[in-house]
């Protein structure tokens, strides 16, 4: 078991199912980091519906969205507060996510990073990058990677319990 683990999570329920794999592998009175990356894009992103986003000239955006990710993180130490005896800290941070994590990683001297991936591919994994990809990469830790179609299958089981016996 590890005694240091990060997690990062991006306010998605696929990348929460870390957790579960997180808490697996960390020692009972081990540590788990939460990490949340308020990423600014290179180029504005136009999309049918108007959403107001941090340009890449200013952080004014990213400013804002801060608050709400730290609360985002909070909620989710809280309850793993009340059913662990381990110690949560969470870091929220403007910046390339796959940059902060490898950052944070190395910072908290953790034994291992377990995320999820979003399982993109093609154009958005091109036009979006693969934070998975660069933490792989960019990482002096061992990274778990728990692959989307891991959570599809667990979404399955549960909408069918009688599916768990086959």
């Amino acid at each position: 078991m590890l005694n240091r683990v990060l997690v990062p999570l991006d306010g998605s329920a696929l990348a929460e199912t870390a957790l579960d794999y997180a808490l697996q592998v960390v020692k009972p009175n081990g540590a788990l980091t939460l990490v949340s990356a308020i990423q600014v894009p290179e180029y504005p992103i136009y999309d049918l519906y108007p959403v107001p986003m941090p340009t890449p000239h200013s952080n004014e955006g990213a400013d804002k969205a801060i608050p709400g990710a730290k609360s985002y993180l909070e909620r989710i130490a809280d309850r793993l507060r009340e059913t662990t005896q381990l110690e949560i800290s969470i870091v929220v941070d403007i910046g390339d996510p796959a940059a902060l994590i490898v950052d944070v990683a190395e910072h908290d001297n953790v034994d291992a990073i377990v995320m999820s991936t979003h399982g993109r591919s093609g154009l958005t994994r091109w036009f979006f990058g693969s934070v998975t990809s660069k933490v792989l990469m960019g990482a002096q830790r061992p990274v778990f990677v728990i692959p989307a179609k891991n959570r599809q299958h667990v979404e399955e089981l549960q909408a069918d319990p009688a599916a768990e016996s086959t």
